[in-house]
């Protein structure tokens, strides 16, 4: 049965500015301080529009201007928009890692709308953690809400070469220390690798969320494969702010629009699209705010049916964000997977996903290939089980090396990264091409945060012999823009005593890619032995936000949030007392 539809006197705001007591003289004489006439907010939906710029995030630069550009759709809509500045979390210069701050972020969106006098929210963000942060914390408040993508930037170029954010640059830094480009190059490749404004442009983290947005459909349609710097993203950001009013008077809440089917689109969609293996860590806790948990082996079943169609670097060969979008972007990829999809799921726009990507075509069959065509033949995301990771971990097999999906060998294991770091340039390392790289104490409480540094480097006197994969264990993560035979996300992380911290350099570690297992070749016995002799590591916090981080989050397999957050914990405080 469909919801009522809201009223004036219905309205959030309205317990604000409606009431004729002191109080609501007090909200609206403040308002009116700041030049507002009663006429621009009483009676109307006050739309909150969450903007994560900030002057050191190159992603969402642009955002200073774009959030004038939703205002102005808000206010041709007869809403009233009110900006509410919100951690900005840059990938690249946050440390150790924005994956620390995400939870951070998902509180302060929740308290924001939650304490505020607004009726929807318009969500802007893309830099990776930015976006499932936002989505998570406006789950949680429960208004209308909707998402405005930064949108990916330009392609980069280097002497006519077209250049991709992150592959490139791990590409061309091993070339750098194998002595093949100068340093000339590579100042150039720094200048010519991120042109404008916006997120990687690779199908990194960023690009993965966004569709996975779109996907869940949180996002108006075809709004995740925008580039930054095109004007249709202008356009864009004023529909948003005119479709989040309409939302606020259907009231079209996230969860209305947010079920299990729809996590179910956004799992399919990412394997299409050669998703970044934070997809999964980020769609596991987005979907346990939203009341509907989806799990590792939905991921992997997922794996074993939805081809890779779209030909995106780093698991495709040759395209970026740029040449996807002008094939069709995702409502195109979409129509290539609809088997696969629930096309009766809602999204924000109102309407089905099916009737969001009925007129959709796809314009280059080279960048978004077809099923009997794929950009690889291998699954986008494998998820592996063994004694070394009871509860999983995970592999990009269209990014690894064919001779590395089945593996066995010796280990070289790094206690943290600084250790691993300090050894991997050294002419007298002892590493042979079938060594498998191991790096622990790196994940949620171990990093602290889990970084991004699961592509661990190959060995500089490897990388001048020519060799550009190895298979790598640990138990962080490691940027979407990355590859290799990277495994990753080992659960339970070493630093809480999983078996990731019982392995020694010299035991055999079997990797099978096909078989989904990951195997230390060690006995049960003496795994136990050596559990007993383990001790834990000190904790990293003793105080702070980082003191409550490590007492409340959670493993790589459960999404990462903190307990008390999650959806089964316990009923919210619920509306704020008006006093």
């Amino acid at each position: 049965m469909a919801k009522p539809r809201k009223t004036v006197d219905t309205l959030r705001s309205a317990r604000w500015f409606a009431q004729d007591d002191l109080r609501g003289f007090g909200h609206r004489s403040r308002i009116m301080q700041m030049g507002y006439a009663p006429g621009d907010f009483i009676g109307r939906p006050a739309i909150a529009i969450l903007n994560t710029w900030s002057d050191i995030n190159p992603c969402h630069a642009h955002f200073k201007q774009r959030v004038e550009d939703v205002k102005r759709g808000v206010l041709q809509a007869g809403g009233f928009p009110i900006e509410l500045p919100a951690i900005s979390l840059a990938e690249n210069f946050v440390k150790p890692t924005t994956m620390l701050y995400r939870n951070l972020l998902a509180m302060e969106a929740e308290e924001l709308i939650r304490s505020h006098p607004v009726d929807g929210v318009v969500l802007m963000g893309g830099c990776d953690k930015t976006t499932p942060a936002l989505l998570m914390g406006a789950t949680s408040a429960g208004v209308p809400a909707i998402f405005v993508p930064a949108g990916p930037m330009l392609r980069g170029n280097w002497k006519g070469k077209v250049l991709g954010s992150g592959s490139d640059a791990w590409k061309f830094w091993d070339e750098r220390r194998a002595g093949t480009i100068s340093d000339q190059d590579w100042l150039d490749i720094e200048g010519g690798i991120a042109r404008s404004y916006g997120h990687c442009m690779t199908m990194g983290t960023a690009s993965t969320m966004t569709a996975i947005a779109e996907a869940i459909g949180m996002t108006l349609p075809g709004a995740s494969s925008i580039p930054a710097a095109d004007s249709n993203h202008i356009r864009m950001c004023a529909a948003a702010g005119r479709r989040i009013v309409d939302m606020v008077w259907e009231d079209l809440t996230p969860a209305d629009i947010q079920k299990r089917r729809s996590f179910e689109n956004a799992i399919a969609v990412a394997m299409a699209m050669g998703c970044s293996t934070n997809a999964i860590i980020h769609v596991l806790a987005q979907s346990r705010r939203a009341g509907c948990p989806v799990t590792l082996d939905d991921f992997e079943g997922a794996s074993r049916r939805v081809p890779t169609l779209a030909n995106v670097r780093p698991t495709g060969d040759a395209y970026l964000m740029e040449d996807f979008f002008y094939a069709g972007g995702l409502p195109a990829l979409m129509t290539r997977i609809a088997d696969h999809l629930d096309l009766d799921a809602m999204t924000v726009s109102g309407r089905t996903l099916g009737e969001n990507i009925a007129a959709a075509q796809v314009h280059n069959d080279d960048v978004i290939r077809t099923a009997d065509r794929p950009a690889t033949r291998q699954s986008a995301l494998a998820v592996l089980k063994g004694n070394l990771a009871p509860e999983g971990c995970v592999i990009k097999p269209g990014c690894c090396e064919e001779r590395l999906l089945k593996h066995t060998g010796p280990a070289l294991v790094f206690d943290d990264y600084p250790a691993m770091k300090a050894a991997i340039d050294r002419d007298d390392l002892d590493v042979s091409p079938d060594h498998v790289l191991v790096l622990r104490n790196a994940g949620p409480q171990g990093g602290p945060g889990m970084p991004e540094w699961g592509m661990l480097p190959l060995p500089k006197k490897l990388v001048r012999a020519g060799v550009r994969d190895m298979l790598r264990i640990s138990d962080a993560r490691m940027s979407g823009t990355s590859y290799g035979a990277c495994v990753l996300h080992v659960a339970p992380e070493s630093f809480v005593g999983g078996p990731l911290a019982l392995v020694r350099t010299g035991d055999l570690i079997s990797v099978d890619v096909e078989a989904r297992s990951i195997t230390l070749e060690v006995d049960d016995a003496e795994l136990a032995r050596r559990k007993a002799e383990w001790t834990p590591p000190p904790p990293r916090f003793e105080r702070g936000y980082g003191w409550m981080f490590s007492r409340h989050i959670g493993q790589a397999h459960e999404g990462c949030d903190f307990d008390f957050l999650e959806t089964g914990f316990g009923a919210p405080i619920g509306e704020p007392a008006i006093f």
